[in-house]
This record gives C-alpha cells, structure tokens and sequence, in this order.
C-alpha cells in the first residue's frame, strides 16, 4: 500500500475536510492540503482526532497529544489521565528540537512515597498519574498549536458522549467483575450491570470538568494547585493512597533515546529505567540472525528485560496501547500507555472521572515498545513502531520494525504479515524516507485490533 487509508475494524466516519476555495485558517481543519501525515491508534476516535490536528496545521506533536488525550475519554482501560508511559519524538530539522535527532520523552508510573497524608492504608494501591505532564513536556519541546486547542477535543467527547469504541468494549468486558466493584466506574462502563454494547454513549462529565481545569487552569493545576488538593483526596477515598506531595513530585523526563543502527538508518528506543527498548533490541537482534525465529526472539527479549529489572519477568505482564504521528514535514512521535494493569485499579477517582492507574509496587510493569527510525545524515523520517500485547508486546514491535525496515530494502506493505500472538503491532513506514518521498508512505494497525490507521495520499 502507498500512502493510502488504511483501516482495521471500528473505524468511525471520516470528519469530511473542505478543499477548494480560500483555505480555512491554521488551526482549523482544512487547513493543510496535500499530503497531511499519518495517524494511527488502537482506537478509532484517538487517531481521527489526530488527523483533524494534521488537517489543521500541527505538527507530530500537536497530534500525539490530542490522540492521548483522547484515548483518556475513549480508552481509559489503558491510557487514562491517570496512567503514564514514553514516548519517542522527532523533528527533522536540524535546527529544531533535538537537533535532527530523536529525543525520548520518560513518564513512567511512579509508586506513591508513602500511604496517604490521612495515614490510611490504601487498599488498592494507584500509579501517580502521569500522563498530563508527560503529554505537557512533549508539547513544550516540540508542540506548534495552542495546548489548549490539543485538550478540547476529549473534553467534548467526555461531556456530550461518544459512542463506545469496540476497543473499549473488549476491555471492558474482560473486566466487567472489578469494575461493577466501584460505583463509579459501574455507572460510567456498564448499564444495568452489564458492559455497554459497542456504540452505546459513552458520558463522563466529572472527567469532562477535569479535562476543562486542566485546559483552562494548566496542567500544573493537577500536580501542585487546587485539582491536586482534591484529586488526592479523591484518590485516597478510592483506596489508591496517592499524597498532593506525590504530585508534586511526578516529573517527566526528556532524555536521549537508546538506539542501534538499521542499514544507513537509526532505530530510537525508549531507554532504561523502561526496558521495553532493551527487550525490542534484544529481540531485533535475535531476528537479524533467525528471521523466523519467534520463540528465541521472544526468550532474548524476555530475558533482556529481566536482567535490566534484577528478576525475570512473569509470565504475563500488563496491557499498554501504543499511538503513531507522522506529520508533513517529517516529524513523528511514538508512544506507549499503560495503567499498569486492564483499568488499573478498577476504580474512578470520585468527583474526576480519572480511573486510577495500579502502582508499579503492586503490579509488575509492561513493556514499552515503540521505535522511531530515522536518518541522521539526511533528516529524514523511515519508519515508526508500536508494540503491544502483554508479554509480547517487545516481540511484536521488533518484528514490526524488522518487515518494514529491513536491511534498506523497499517494502510494499507496512505490516506484511501479522505478528506473533499476543503481540499488536501499528507501523507508519516510508520506503524512501520523508520528507521528500511521501508518497512512499504507508500506515497499518493490527487488524485483529479494533483500532484506525488513517494518513493522506501525497499530491
């Protein structure tokens, strides 16, 4: 495929862009024509959003956070405003951020310090939220549109409803048990007791009332303002045992990625203390010598990731989704989310609509696998690489990247084959790099997935 629509099962219906005539001012949607970039998410609505943002002038960035504020509404079983995660980013100019060179953006789960400042134990210990911040960072370095403008998309799907992705509805339905535990996810993700069927509204107002603090009184209300006051309360009234000083003290990182050669290009990994890098690497490398070699790819990467952690890993880990942006000049961002268990916690933060990440003390933690490939010498994008899927989710995201970029090689198809089980895989690939051959471009998400892979045609 070259660079056409590309998508698996749940899509939605296309936002319909004007063309012709006087083009709509940036910021609006149709405002870019041409070849807009690329988008793709492990639920529908995250990667139209992202689209719209490509549409409307922004760049990798801009669309990468919309998309993960977005799946915070319509995925919360696995990116909520409370879960954390890494992403890759890059900008092909020289002269911008990270100078042509990708950059790792690091906002993990951290474990609260402590029990709650009331000194009660927390029952069903929460991650820090971590998401907002991390989103924020990503946004200051390397964002073009109005933060604000990033928000407001999730803010109207959480207040006016948005039908229930089948993504959300798989989730939903392995879990359906914990969550009829905590009246307010019961009242948010079941009706009459039963998970909402696929396309049923999906309304979270006190989410949408978060979602519009954060947009109007920033982002750092929710680590050391008022929100951060009242969401450690909340969260200590759901037993997650979350302190406003553990807020305070959440802070993302932007540091150089891992990263190992590809033929003429270079692979950027999320590095360590994440050791989904590691474990993709390590798997990479196993495949290079046996392309067929699953099982021995998947042990390297295993045990890769166990020797960076001082234990080996169990056997099933937990789950993560992972979002792709490809934007007309080159820039990517890739990122993994995770809540460090399926809706971690189970339960909702009363009065937020956040679902409480599980803390990495409780739980063990997943693997981060995403990739960005590019060209140094030339500043050119090649190729971005989502890995998800438990224990596979490493395995996954090395094969991915192995079939689209090869040893240099052009590739037809951006996901040729499927990865092994239980890993998911979402791939933008451009055989000759970009910018400058778009129209060698192509994007995929897994089709036994729910989600939407979706760019433009080059002009």
């Amino acid at each position: 495929m070259s660079g056409a629509v590309l998508a698996a099962s749940g899509c939605g219906t296309l936002d319909a862009i004007g063309l012709g005539g006087a083009s709509p001012a940036e910021g609006t949607a149709g405002h870019v024509s041409g070849f807009l970039g690329a988008a793709v998410a492990d639920e529908p609505q995250a990667a139209l959003v992202a689209r719209n943002i490509l549409s409307a002038g922004g760049n990798a960035a801009d669309a990468a956070v919309a998309a993960a504020f977005t799946l915070a509404v319509t995925l919360p079983s696995r990116a909520s405003l409370g879960s954390g995660g890494a992403c890759i980013a890059y900008a092909a100019a020289g002269d911008g951020p990270g100078r042509g060179v990708p950059e790792a953006v690091m906002f993990p789960l951290p474990a609260p310090a402590a029990p709650n400042a009331q000194g009660v134990e927390a029952d069903r210990p929460a991650g820090v939220p971590m998401l907002p911040r991390g989103l924020f960072a990503l946004h200051a370095r390397y964002g073009h549109l109005p933060f604000e403008q990033l928000v407001s998309p999730a803010e109207r799907f959480a207040r006016f409803g948005v039908p229930a992705s089948r993504a959300l509805v798989r989730d939903i339905t392995v879990v359906a048990g914990p969550l009829a535990g905590d009246p307010a996810a019961a009242a948010v993700f079941l009706a009459n007791g039963q998970p909402l069927a696929e396309g049923a509204p999906l309304r979270q107002p006190e989410l949408a009332t978060t979602l519009a603090q954060l947009r109007t009184a920033g982002v750092g209300d929710l680590y050391q303002g008022a929100l951060a006051r009242r969401f450690a309360d909340a969260a200590t009234q759901a037993g997650g045992g979350i302190a406003a000083t553990d807020l305070r003290g959440a802070l993302p990182r932007i540091v150089p990625p891992l990263t190992f050669e590809a033929g003429n290009d270079l692979v950027s990994l999320p590095p360590l203390p994440i050791d989904g890098g590691v474990a993709m690497a390590a798997a990479v490398a196993a495949l290079r010598k046996a392309p067929d070699g699953f099982d021995a790819a998947q042990a390297a990467a295993m045990d890769a990731a166990g020797r960076a952690r001082g234990s080996p890993l169990p056997a099933v880990l937990p789950a993560s989704t992972t979002l792709l942006t490809l934007d007309r000049d080159g820039g990517a961002v890739a990122c993994a989310l995770t809540m460090d268990n399926l809706f971690g916690t189970g339960r909702i933060a009363p009065g937020t609509g956040v679902v409480l990440a599980a803390s990495p003390a409780a739980f063990p933690q997943p693997l981060l696998a995403v990739a960005i490939v590019s060209n140094a010498n030339v500043h050119r994008f090649r190729a971005a690489i989502g890995g998800s899927g438990q224990s596979g989710a490493a395995l996954a995201g090395a094969v991915a990247l192995v079939r689209a970029v090869g040893d240099d090689g052009l590739v037809a198809h951006p996901m040729p084959a499927l990865v092994p089980e239980p890993g998911r895989a979402n791939v933008i690939q451009c055989n000759r790099r970009v910018p400058g051959a778009e129209s060698s471009c192509g994007w995929a998400t897994d089709p036994r997935g729910a989600g939407l892979a979706l760019g433009s045609a080059a002009p």
